[in-house]
């Protein structure tokens, strides 16, 4: 049995951190259902292929992490270790032989030597690009991207359209702006530790002692 193990939304500002993990005991499966990264999908597609695979998978989970979460975590480790922690649970989660990561670290050789010390009796091959590389892998960032695709519809609702969640988005960075001209705060479900966000409160709190 092998697993695949990508993530969604390591660098939003917005929503959480989604990791994905697929199990077969044949790519076949995938192969045959068209898996490619989730990147390079169509939502839609990306939706089908998400219940093919949940179908024909042996097995499949996900691992999730808020906003407000990785904040509190970021004060003691850092992203890629909170990252190898979540691929950590996710793996455990159904017993495999040998586990394909979408490697977050410049080392992938490091990255898949603190991943495999972390598990017993599976061996980890991290590698950057593998939602590219192995089926199982690419599989595994569809689960995760339409998981964390469904979550920010939730959180429409709740908030309001503010985009994709990514800073890169100009809807969801004016959404932070008007949110924090009204509420003199963040919206919820802000990754209140990442640089634009810390910037905007620096520089509201700087009006705030100005204007007193």
């Amino acid at each position: 049995m092998h697993c695949g193990v990508d993530e969604a939304g390591r660098g939003s500002v917005m929503g959480p951190l989604v990791v994905g993990a697929v199990w077969v005991e044949d790519d076949d499966v995938l192969s045959k259902i068209g898996v490619r990264d989730s990147k390079k999908l169509t939502p839609k597609t990306r939706k089908k292929m998400y219940d093919m695979i949940v179908e024909r998978a042996d097995a499949w989970t996900t691992v999730m992490i808020s906003a407000s979460d990785i904040d509190a975590r970021r004060k003691e480790i850092s992203l890629n270790d909170i990252e190898l922690d979540m691929f950590s649970e996710a793996i455990s989660a159904h017993p495999c032989d040998i586990a394909y990561a979408d490697c977050p670290d410049v080392n992938e050789d490091k990255f898949s030597a603190r991943l495999g010390a972390s598990l017993q009796d599976v061996e980890i091959i991290a590698k950057h690009k593998a939602d590219d590389m192995y089926p199982v892998v690419s599989a595994a960032s569809i689960v995760a991207k339409v998981t964390r695709d469904r979550i920010i519809e939730e959180l429409h609702v709740e908030l309001g359209d503010f985009g994709s969640g990514y800073p890169s988005d100009h809807y969801t960075m004016d959404f932070i702006t008007d949110w924090m001209k009204e509420n003199n705060c963040p919206p919820p479900h802000t990754r209140r530790s990442w640089e634009p966000v810390r910037q905007m409160i620096s520089a509201k709190a700087v009006r705030r002692l100005d204007e007193w």
